[in-house]
């Protein structure tokens, strides 16, 4: 048998005291504990457990009851932060189903290879992206369609205005055909309060095909259980739960549940007892602004894109944040710039983490209170970690080498990619990351860079986050991107691209450069750009900047972008 195929097959039991075995189970034991508290919010609709509860069971019954949809078939949920996306998540999780989260902004291509891939058959979606599927579905194994809109679930009145206004005066909802599509609404009012057949299901057994970004390649789908989305949850709650004062109260969840690092989150939340404000746009800032007065704020869940944004609009500087307690960060490189502003505008520390979709996706977390800025913190429990060198041989403290990981939470391989799994694994189990990381004396890791991103300059090697991180420090700077770019005389020469604040020249760039960094890091090239190429979760794209050519004069001055 491969090392690999142990992966996700149990829970340790000494990170399971409730004794969960599938997700549901969290979900089952948070409603018998905290039946009247708020669950999730949404364009101001809140569900308590007990709604949650009884409107996920009723989804359920209508997949038992409607579909020939059997356990371990697959179902896409292409749906924003709308309050309908836990419903149906949990409701499919608890008819057997694995969830295939599909990203809402997809392209049609984008959405064709996930769906085939994944061998989806059925599909939850929203009615703004249905024009979308139109075009592809026939081209699937999409039997069953539900098709929600974002006041679904809320009051009379209330839904038929919010419908109305993304409809009418947004004109976001494209005319589609879909024969035979339900309504979501309809289909979950015809079983409210009713139970589902249990589904006998395993820790062992598939609850999610997460698929990865794509940034550096084909996307594929993460093969991820019950067991290691259960032990990610409560590896974190083991390093949250000293936190005084609930601070799951009110968590703000900007990033989008579809991703693998808001949803395990949102596990995390509910198995406390804990209150998810869920925003369905955060690129809308002012909109997410106008939201967040609303809510004493506890929580805090983004990345340094949303830090950065966030903290330089004047309306979120003018929020009370006295009970905010935890603010966590993932999904890409914080730089010790945004975590400054962040701290200084609202009082509290940033707690940096680590993880890949791979790892469900938690592999390393800075303890709150104990942060180290520049660090993603220490291994969490159950979790080992390697930082090897290229013939695989483990570094010594202080030295970069790829990190590699084995715990409960690492992932059982790509879905019908044996080859692929093979090539990411050790002999001995351990994820290969592709990152690379340095082991600090205290036992802090260091994450340096991806191993795909690293710039080789001459035979030195350049890592782009230390750059960045170099330049986001300068006061005109408001983002920075760092990649290689190909020269016949180095091999690679460091190009950046910055989003500024205020007027900055090239040379200024580097003049702040040459006090922080070695002369073979310091940036041949400076571009600006307007905004920075980005996925829908905020994380800068470094290759589609390394695909861009040229388009500047290094000498130019450049004005104000921000």
């Amino acid at each position: 048998m491969d090392p690999y195929t142990e992966n996700g097959q149990a829970i340790p039991a000494a990170l399971n005291p409730q004794g969960f075995e599938t997700v549901p189970d969290i979900l089952a034991w948070a409603c018998r504990q905290h039946a009247e508290k708020p669950a999730f919010t949404s364009f101001g609709r809140t569900l308590s457990y007990a709604e949650l509860g009884r409107l996920s069971a009723a989804f359920a019954v209508y997949l038992q009851r409607h579909t020939g949809l059997q356990p371990g078939d697959r179902i896409a949920i292409q749906l924003p932060n709308l309050i309908q996306y836990p419903v149906v998540a949990y409701g499919a999780m608890r008819a057997g189903l694995v969830l295939v989260n599909t990203n809402p902004l997809y392209t049609r291509d984008e959405m064709l290879h996930q769906f085939r891939d994944s061998g989806a058959k059925a599909l939850v979606i929203h009615k703004s992206m249905a024009h979308k599927a139109e075009k592809i579905l026939s081209q699937t194994d999409i039997e069953t369609v539900f098709v929600t809109q974002v006041g679904d679930l809320h009051g009379f009145v209330r839904r038929n205005l919010l419908n109305a206004a993304v409809k009418y005066l947004k004109k976001l909802e494209p005319d589609y055909y879909l024969p035979g599509a339900l309504g979501l609404r309809d289909c979950l009012l015809q079983y409210v309060g009713e139970t589902p057949v249990h589904v006998c299901r395993k820790p062992s057994d598939l609850v999610c095909l997460q698929y990865t970004g794509g940034t550096t390649g084909v996307s594929k789908g993460a093969m991820l259980s019950h067991a290691n989305l259960i032990s990610n949850a409560q590896q974190a709650h083991t390093l949250v739960a000293d936190i005084n004062n609930q601070w799951t109260t009110n968590v703000v969840a900007p990033l989008p549940l579809y991703h693998i690092y808001a949803f395990t989150l949102s596990q995390l939340v509910v198995l406390k007892g804990g209150h998810s404000v869920l925003i369905a746009n955060p690129r809308d800032i002012d909109g997410m602004v106008n939201e967040l007065r609303r809510w004493q704020l506890t929580g805090f869940v983004g990345l340094n894109t949303l830090f950065v944004a966030l903290c330089n609009n004047p309306a979120f500087q003018a929020l009370d944040f006295s009970q905010l307690k935890l603010t966590c960060s993932g999904g890409m490189a914080l730089t010790q710039a945004a975590a400054q502003q962040w701290q200084t505008t609202t009082g509290c520390a940033i707690t940096e983490g680590y993880g890949l979709t791979e790892t469900s996706p938690g592999v390393c977390f800075n303890p709150p209170g104990y942060e180290q800025i520049g660090t993603i913190g220490l291994p969490l429990a159950a979790t080992e970690l390697r930082i090897t060198n290229a013939a695989g041989e483990n570094q010594p403290v202080g030295e970069p080498g790829e990190l590699c990981v084995r715990g409960p939470q690492v992932m059982q391989g790509y879905w019908q990619r044996p080859r692929d799994t093979r090539a990411t694994f050790t002999d001995d189990g351990f994820l290969i990351t592709g990152d690379i990381a340095v082991r600090e004396a205290d036992g802090f890791i260091r994450l340096v860079d991806r191993a795909k991103d690293l710039i080789i300059t001459s035979g030195f090697n350049v890592y782009p986050n230390e750059v960045e991180d170099a330049i986001c420090l300068h006061p005109a700077v408001l983002e920075c991107a760092a990649v290689g770019v190909a020269d016949d005389v180095c091999g690679e020469i460091v190009k950046v691209v910055l989003v500024t604040r205020e007027p900055v020249t090239r040379e200024q760039i580097r003049d702040w450069c040459r006090e922080r960094l070695t002369a073979y890091k310091i940036p041949r090239l400076v571009e600006f750009t307007d905004e920075l190429p980005k996925t829908n979760v905020g994380k800068v794209l470094r290759r589609t900047l390394r695909e861009q050519p040229d388009v500047t004069d290094a000498d130019t001055v450049q004005a104000t972008t921000g």
